[in-house]
């Protein structure tokens, strides 16, 4: 039986932040994956999707390999997998070699996104308490970490592969140090419970949520940027200050989001959360100056850090179906919106306009808003 205290609490945390570290060093490697192989941006785009594609193939089956034999055998066999495939992106020959490197790499990092998931659902039931912010806030500090420290070592003149493996050898220490506490046996009983089951309406209510919101994030990471350039006439070279104050507010959002979601409920986080993100994308979109601009997207960061963990802790709560499965449903369709993001955005501001695709986002963290009586689950 599985026992839940402060040690697979952090155990958990650690999970969290090998992911951010390894998603976060892949990054800074595009610009020499792409000279590297010299290829051209359409070739890269070609590529890129590879690694969206292994995710989105590996996370419904994760959710059965987790029913059978636990969060921590496939947590460190994926973590394990991701840590050995990492370096691999620094030394891909050919575009082909990339291409099943970056499959490689999403399937093992999808994997250990649903298995870590249905971990920390288990961890928080068996607490008694919230915890799923901050367990997501933890990969946000491996993406910082990750990310940070690749940037350094690459400025220091070690090789990208050095770079690499200096970030896949965190990421298996984490994994050493995390896999005493995490929890072994499968969240049914052996023999019985199932394997599949049909999705049930309200999984899928929950992971269409996951989906607008995941939606908003991948947009604001790709085309954050154009919008202060084009529209508030930021200069290019700060035009990445608008990822940067989204991506610090949802760090801290998410570091904070245990005590606020005890204190207020999931629902009324839901709720406030999804209207505090519709009025940072609509006044990024309004705003008469860049750096109210930069205050919207700060409201999105705020608005959007614990809309996902209180989805997911909806969808392990629910008796629908097996928390395993349900996680792995919601994260893949969440995963879908990342995807989908910035292609739908462009189709709408090239019929349109920029401005107008984000105030779609903004209506839909509206619509994220109006369902968090639904979305929140009953123990919210």
């Amino acid at each position: 039986m599985n026992i839940v205290g402060p040690k697979q609490r952090l155990s958990t945390r650690l999970a969290f932040l090998a992911s951010g570290l390894a998603m976060s060093a892949w990054a800074p490697l595009v610009p020499f994956a792409k000279q590297r192989l010299s290829l051209g941006e359409a070739e890269l785009g070609l590529l890129l999707l590879c690694l969206g594609a292994g995710s989105l193939l590996a996370m419904p089956v994760t959710g059965l390999l987790t029913a059978r034999y636990g969060c921590r055998s496939v947590i460190l066999i994926s973590g394990a997998l991701t840590a050995l495939i990492l370096p691999g992106l620094a030394f891909a020959p050919t575009p082909p070699a990339l291409a099943v490197t970056l499959l490689a790499f999403g399937a093992a990092m999808g994997t250990l996104d649903v298995s870590m998931n249905v971990q920390a659902v288990i961890v928080e039931r068996e607490s008694g308490g919230a915890l799923m912010s901050g367990f997501h806030g933890l990969f946000s500090v491996g993406g910082f970490i990750g990310a940070g420290l690749m940037a350094l070592m690459l400025w220091a003149g070690l090789s990208p592969l050095a770079s690499a493996g200096g970030i896949a050898v965190l990421v298996a220490a984490c994994l050493v140090f995390c896999a005493p506490d995490l929890l072994a046996e499968p969240d049914v009983q052996k023999g019985g419970g199932p394997l599949f089951v049909m999705l049930h309406g309200a999984v899928i209510f929950i992971g269409v949520l996951c989906f607008l919101c995941f939606l908003a994030e991948g947009a604001i990471l790709d085309w954050s940027a154009l919008l202060l350039t084009a529209e508030q006439g930021l200069d290019t070279s700060r035009a990445g200050l608008g990822y940067a104050a989204f991506a610090i507010a949802m760090t801290v959002g998410r570091l904070t989001g245990d005590r606020v979601v005890r204190k207020l409920g999931g629902k009324r986080v839901l709720l406030l959360g999804g209207l505090c993100g519709a009025c940072g994308f609509f006044g990024a979109v309004l705003a008469p100056s860049a750096p109210l601009a930069l205050l919207g997207f700060v409201l999105i960061g705020l608005g959007a850090s614990n809309i996902v963990p209180i989805l997911f802790t909806a969808a392990g709560n629910q008796h629908a179906m097996p928390a395993s499965l349900a996680i792995a449903a919601v994260t893949t369709l969440g995963y879908a919106g990342i995807l989908a993001g910035p292609a739908m955005i462009g189709f709408v501001a090239h019929a349109v306009s920029l401005n107008l695709a984000f105030a779609g986002l903004g209506c839909a963290m509206l619509v994220i808003a109006a369902s968090a009586r639904l979305g929140a689950g009953r123990r919210a």
